[in-house]
């Protein structure tokens, strides 16, 4: 770590980042690029695998980092939100290890990008947001642990995303697209579709999801534009599905019974995603084999995703937010709990189209406990216990995580499943009381 005058304390970086969060979310690369001018361009040191899409995006990072890192390549991964803990957000892996950026080194990273981002201002620009600096910090990260390869998720939309000012991608990822951040990246799957495919990169290869048509051929064209091979996952190749509470086997092209522990309706799908942007790796000379493929998809772990937490009575959590996700989510309540109770502890953001989650599962439930997530944006319990009274007869206000997940355990049987989902942002804390 380069000597600094401004070094911090972790407890004081968390404490600036949280002062700077007044800057909020701005879209557009030339504050970041200025930023990362002054710190030495360290992007440009580095390769990356660039992943966007609306729903997937941390599942398919996950399993293809894990693979990479199973085939001895040291992997830096960039993930956000975040649901344990703020390091999470930076981390690497190798072999079967994955450790998270340290607190020294957020504070000796954020100390340096602060004496930046202070000159900047004082040069009558505009401060750098939170998500700008953590993407600097992320980049000075890696490039001192000498990352062989970073996979680098989306934060917001791809054309104009923070992540989007790198020059060295080897692979563009676009998982499953549909309408989420409206208000932002446009209200139709093409307008969606064209911000997303903004991360595509001259002659650079693409891997898609399949997605709708519409969303689909706005891939096509872009990467037609920018003369970049796009390969497509398919949706028939996959077969002999078999679903667990342990985990889920199935078969992708040539690849027989693999087996993955992360669960849920669309796993698979991502999965089968991550084997052909791996596929299109190896093409490109990475050196990996189909036991690193077998083997990092079973060891591949991803908080927060259909993920069952607790036995005796079942307790899962899922981040459904939106509308793709509440589908994805309802087939895997048929899946999975097939005449069992269920019991909902929801909480949603205000600028989220809760009606549409709460239309696709709230028929599921046998009582829906709603929260307010600790957010901003969040929208109060009061006011969702209201909207689903119209998809569900028995919705209780239980205003905070704590409450709720004493009224639920009060409620349920041994047999039964609680429920947790509707947003990322209170899984974290769902995680804090359970272990207590």
């Amino acid at each position: 770590m380069r000597e600094q005058k401004n070094k911090m304390s972790y407890r004081d970086a968390m404490e600036y980042m949280s002062t700077v969060n007044i800057y909020g979310s701005v879209l557009g690369l030339d504050n970041t690029k200025e930023l990362l001018r002054r710190l030495g361009n360290p992007q440009d040191q580095l390769k990356f695998v660039h992943v966007a899409g609306t729903n997937g995006k941390g599942s398919v990072c996950a399993y293809i980092g894990t693979i990479l890192a199973k085939a001895g390549y040291l992997v830096g991964r960039y993930i956000s939100p975040t649901i344990l803990e703020y390091r999470e957000r930076i981390q690497t892996g190798q072999n079967q290890s994955t450790v998270f950026i340290s607190e020294e080194e957020v504070g000796d990273l954020i100390g340096r990008i602060k004496e930046v981002a202070d000159s900047m201002v004082e040069e009558g620009m505009p401060h750098p947001t939170p998500f700008e600096i953590e993407t600097a910090m992320a980049f000075l990260y890696y490039v001192e642990k000498k990352c062989d390869i970073v996979i680098l998720e989306v934060g917001l939309g791809g054309r104009e995303d923070s992540t989007n000012v790198i020059s060295t991608t080897v692979c563009s990822v676009i998982t499953s697209i549909s309408l989420d951040h409206m208000q932002i990246l446009g209200d139709t799957l093409t307008k969606i579709a064209y911000e997303k495919a903004g991360i595509i990169k001259y002659k650079i290869p693409v891997v898609s999801y399949a997605q709708e048509s519409e969303a689909m051929e706005v891939i096509k064209e872009v990467s037609e534009q920018n003369h970049s091979e796009l390969t497509c996952m398919s949706l028939e190749a996959i077969e002999n599905v078999e679903h667990t509470f342990h985990g889920i086997t199935f078969d992708y092209k040539e690849y027989k019974k693999l087996e993955i522990k992360l669960l849920g309706e669309n796993q698979v799908k991502n999965a089968a995603l991550a084997i052909e942007a791996i596929s299109v790796l190896a093409g490109l000379g990475y050196r990996i084999k189909e036991a690193d493929i077998r083997t990092g998809l079973l060891l591949t772990r991803w908080p927060g995703r259909f993920e069952m937490i607790k036995t005796e009575p079942y307790f899962f959590v899922d981040g459904a937010h939106n509308e793709d996700g509440a589908k994805s989510l309802r087939k895997s309540i048929e899946i999975y709990f097939t005449n069992k109770r269920i019991i909902y502890i929801m909480g949603v953001l205000a600028d989220k189209d809760y009606h549409s989650v709460l239309r696709h599962t709230a028929p599921y439930a046998d009582t829906i406990i709603t929260i307010t997530p600790d957010s901003s944006r969040a929208l109060s319990s009061k006011e969702l216990t209201k909207a689903a009274l119209e998809y569900c007869k028995n919705v209780i206000d239980g205003e905070t995580i704590g409450n709720a997940i004493d009224i639920a355990m009060e409620l349920v049987k041994k047999e039964d499943v609680i429920l947790a989902f509707g947003s990322l942002s209170f899984l974290g804390e769902i995680y804090r009381h359970i272990e207590t």
